[in-house]
């Protein structure tokens, strides 16, 4: 087949595409090869390619094709995430353009429109993956809430249940007032905010004084139910026993003493809200204090407020602020910077809130997930993010799993009528429990009332490596016992604690083992200038449109060639260009090779029996090269020798050495070896880019039907059969070959004008005579005593080789140009001279800079005395 004359990926990626899925080569059956197994991070269902999945996307697919041709059966599962909060926030969004609300429909209605947006939207993603050359077993493709998944769901929080690790219970929580839902302590993104700190006039009960309290949230004080101080604090000790009255409020509260109080914080009084903050909380549970939740659940001020109702909590700052003032009860305003909870979806400031919950006790689950990280039974690639994930596990909080959604897995806990509840699969089961549990055998499942709340979207997710091969619901089956535990992860380190280290904690607990061996993080995808790309800024390419001018394989290539393991990645379309420019390399080393007559009876030059030897030596080597770069998921640095082993090596030295005369043929040994080495090349550089590499190895040879470069396996190598000194001799000739061109550009002689080359003293490697001749187009190579006065010289070690340039350069013009050379330097070296000659210089400045001086006096005066030999020498001539 003739190859076009240019390399067109639109013509190229569909076709190829189709014809894997239609032989399905990216099918994986439980088999008697060793597994390899990748689970896809679970991209939002109704999201779409940003370049992060790109990223992600394209490491998983290298991986699991190197995996494929090293002969392993690999398995890259994909799916997609049902999303709470993201998906129930677009459902409502699109409601309101109807002008409904969600409040105005029952659970069953809005869940309607929330699948019927789900099957629209949902899916995209996937399909978007595929014009990446995404190798995913497409017939696995899992949903976490399809049947399968959110049987898995409700099975897992029965059986914590049922273990003592999920309970229920009113507790301080962070609460989201856009997406009206609860949130977990990971779900809190902080901020350094430029606020304000106000300081409160508290009257003293029966005294003339005031207790001034500093606070950064004036809108709460109508929830204060205590004031606190430090006991050790001498400034307050007047307030003891005492209490003061809430300014505006009028309510009269405690004066407590708790060694909580920072005494050096404000004025060492503390405004005790245990309704609205963490710590307060706490307090308020040591002194039984009462609690006044004067917050709705959108950020508005309740009726229990007693004043400002209805109005947003900030906007009561800005009122509350006035009104103290004009009450003379603000005693001053300080410029303060703190640290603010905003919701990591929403983006809006979190509101402590006390809030009936579920919550699942994480100690246990943080002990048996620790170790295998840390021993590195569990690998993190960098090992840096070992010590942020200790970190989290030591310091772990209980996990808030209910969320106040309807779209989502809902929690399978029935209400009883009598208070109290059970936990149960079906209803049917509930109502056997609650028979059992209250003893009143005349109730029905219409008694029960399932609570309403849904679970946090990550109690789906934990479960992915094990619930895509059903190991919950079927924990000894084929699948789970085969693909389980998977191979790598890759995903982004700002997950580790949601997802990663869950998956880790649900691992050893339902298979007692770990769910991964590896895990690859990748770096946050920044533009150019550092900045984190964003649809604001304007700096987020749209992948998509990438693909279709670079093509997937050079856009493949632009990101991996700026993606080091755990690094940030800075994303320059210009390197996706220069991912293009190497399929054109590709494509038109193939196109000359190809265009060659071949010669069956023409007899193999030495040269090319040479070049052959000598390449083969070297693909051994950098097969090697790229496996230890794999076995340490160094994937941008494996690249990058693949990328040189093409371009310089087999390109720039190989073709060259090989390539016969023009309009001549080559003889059919030499070409038979230059298509088997392209077939070695296209097996190491598929994985990186699948699509152009399987369109060349079709065309290498006739192929059957269903077969695919995909599918071949890369040659294993080992390092005896390296031939290192042929591959030493070879680094010399390829100076000596350098030190011809030099001398070829700087006396501006053409490729075609034949030249002899002379070296002092003994030829080392006379048997690589021809391969320097013949790419260097010399007549002769011959040793000699002494060089010609007209030879320009040059050194490969320790080696002197001189080109005698005779005719070739015009004497005149080279002594001009010398002479004006020693004059520059001349110049120079005064210059250098007179520094030196400065005593106070050379006294004063540090002994490096004199002898880096004093380096460059001699460097100057070598090349004078070098320089003016060679013009003694052209003037003899």
């Amino acid at each position: 087949m003739e190859l076009a004359s240019k390399y067109n990926p639109s013509d190229v990626e569909a076709k190829w595409y189709q014809y894997w899925l239609d032989n399905k080569l990216f099918s994986s059956k439980p088999d008697s090869r060793e597994p390899y197994t990748v689970v896809i991070p679970p991209p939002n269902v109704t999201g779409v390619l940003h370049m992060g999945h790109m990223l992600n996307n394209t490491i998983q697919d290298i991986l699991v094709r190197r995996a494929r041709m090293k002969g392993k059966n690999a398995c890259w599962v994909p799916g997609t995430d049902h999303a709470s909060i993201a998906t129930e926030a677009k459902v409502v969004n699109r409601l309101a353009t109807q002008g409904i609300k969600k409040s105005d429909l029952t659970r069953d209605e809005f869940l309607k429109h929330a699948w019927e947006w789900t099957d629209e939207h949902g899916g995209i993603i996937l399909k978007q993956l595929r014009k990446l050359g995404a190798s995913c077993d497409w017939d696995r493709t899992a949903f976490t809430m399809d049947e399968v998944r959110s049987k898995s769901v409700n099975k897992t929080f029965i059986d914590l249940y049922n273990k003592g690790l999920i309970y229920r219970g009113v507790r301080m929580v962070n609460w989201d007032p856009k997406a009206l839902t609860a949130l977990s302590d990971e779900e809190v993104v902080f901020k350094e905010e430029h606020s304000q700190l106000f300081y409160l006039r508290y009257k003293i009960e029966n005294e003339d004084g005031y207790a001034i309290v500093a606070t950064t949230r004036p809108e709460t004080i109508m929830g204060d139910t205590a004031m606190c101080i430090n006991p050790n604090d001498p400034k307050n000790a007047h307030l003891k026993g005492k209490k003061v009255i809430v300014p505006l409020v009028g309510r009269v509260i405690p004066v407590i003493e708790d060694d909580y109080v920072d005494i050096e914080f404000g004025t060492g009084c503390l405004k005790v809200t245990p309704a609205h903050d963490v710590n307060d909380y706490m307090l308020g549970e040591k002194y039984n204090l009462p609690s006044i939740d004067i917050f709705n659940d959108n950020g508005t001020l309740s009726e229990a407020a007693g004043m400002y109702v209805g109005m947003d909590r900030f906007e009561v700052r800005k009122q509350i602020v006035k009104d103290l003032e004009a009450a003379g009860l603000m005693e001053k305003i300080e410029a303060y910077t703190n640290k603010v909870g905003f919701s990591e979806r929403t983006d809006v400031a979190i509101e402590p809130k006390l809030s009936m919950q579920w919550f699942l006790k994480m100690e246990h689950l943080a002990k048996i997930a620790l170790d295998p990280v840390m021993d590195d039974t569990i690998q993190f690639h960098p090992a840096k993010y070992k010590n942020t994930y200790r970190h989290w596990l030591e310091n772990i909080k209980d996990w808030c799993v209910s969320r106040q959604l309807w779209w989502g897995h809902r929690i399978p806990a029935y209400l009883l009528p009598q208070g109290g509840f059970v936990v149960a699969e079906t209803a049917e089961e509930a109502l056997q429990l609650a028979k059992e549990k209250t003893g009143d055998t005349t109730l029905t499942i219409a008694d029960l009332r399932q609570d309403e709340d849904c679970m946090d979207t990550w109690f789906s997710s934990w479960l992915w490596p094990i619930s895509l091969f059903d190991g919950i619901n079927n924990p000894d089956n084929e699948e789970i016992n085969y693909y389980y535990p998977t191979s790598d992860l890759v995903t982004g380190p700002d997950i580790i604690f949601f997802w990663v280290a869950r998956m880790i904690m649900a691992g050893y607990e339902y298979k007692g083992e770990m769910p991964f061996k590896n895990v690859y993080f990748t770096g946050i995808v920044r533009d150019k200038q550092g900045r984190k790309m964003s649809k604001s800024l304007g700096n987020s390419p749209d992948p998509i449109e990438l693909i279709e001018q670079y093509g997937a394989d050079g856009v493949r290539m632009g990101m991996m060639l700026a993606a080091p393991a755990g690094n940030d990645i800075l994303f320059d379309v210009a390197l996706c260009e220069q991912g293009r420019n190497f399929n054109n390399k590709i494509w038109n080393a193939y196109r000359l090779v190809q265009g060659w007559e071949v010669d069956q009876i023409l007899a193999q030059p030495t040269s090319s029996k040479i070049a052959i030897e000598w390449f083969t030596a070297t693909l051994h080597k950098t097969s090697l090269e790229i496996d230890e770069q794999f076995s340490q998921y160094r994937i941008s640095e494996a690249l990058m020798i693949a990328y040189k082993l093409f371009w310089d090596e087999f390109s720039s030295w190989y073709l060259e050495l090989i390539k016969p005369a023009y309009e001549k043929p080559i003889d059919a040994v030499t070409y038979q070896a230059t298509i088997a080495f392209f077939e070695e090349l296209m097996k190491i550089l598929h994985p990186f880019m699948p699509f152009i590499t399987e369109e060349l190895w079709q065309h290498t040879q006739e192929r059957k039907e269903g077969e695919s470069l995909m599918t071949q396996l890369v040659s294993v190598v080992d390092s005896t059969q390296i031939d290192q000194t042929l591959l030493q001799n070879f680094e010399t000739v390829k100076q000596i070959v350098s030190g011809v061109r030099a001398v070829r550009l700087q006396k501006n002689i053409a490729q075609k004008e034949s030249l002899t080359l002379k070296l002092i003293g003994k030829n080392e490697l006379p048997s690589f005579d021809c391969v320097i001749s013949k790419i260097c187009n010399l007549s002769s190579i011959a040793s000699v005593e002494n060089k010609d006065e007209t030879a320009a010289s040059f050194m490969v070690g320790t080696t002197e080789y001189a080109v005698p340039l005779g005719d070739l350069i015009d004497v005149d013009a080279e002594i001009k140009k010398l002479e004006e050379e020693v004059n520059y330097l001349k110049g120079f070296l005064l210059s250098v001279k007179k520094k030196l000659s400065n005593e106070r210089f050379v006294n004063n400045a540090p002994a490096a800079v004199v002898a880096m001086e004093q380096q460059k006096q001699a460097d100057a005066e070598s090349k004078i005395t070098s320089l003016q030999e060679t013009i003694a020498s052209l003037n003899k001539a």
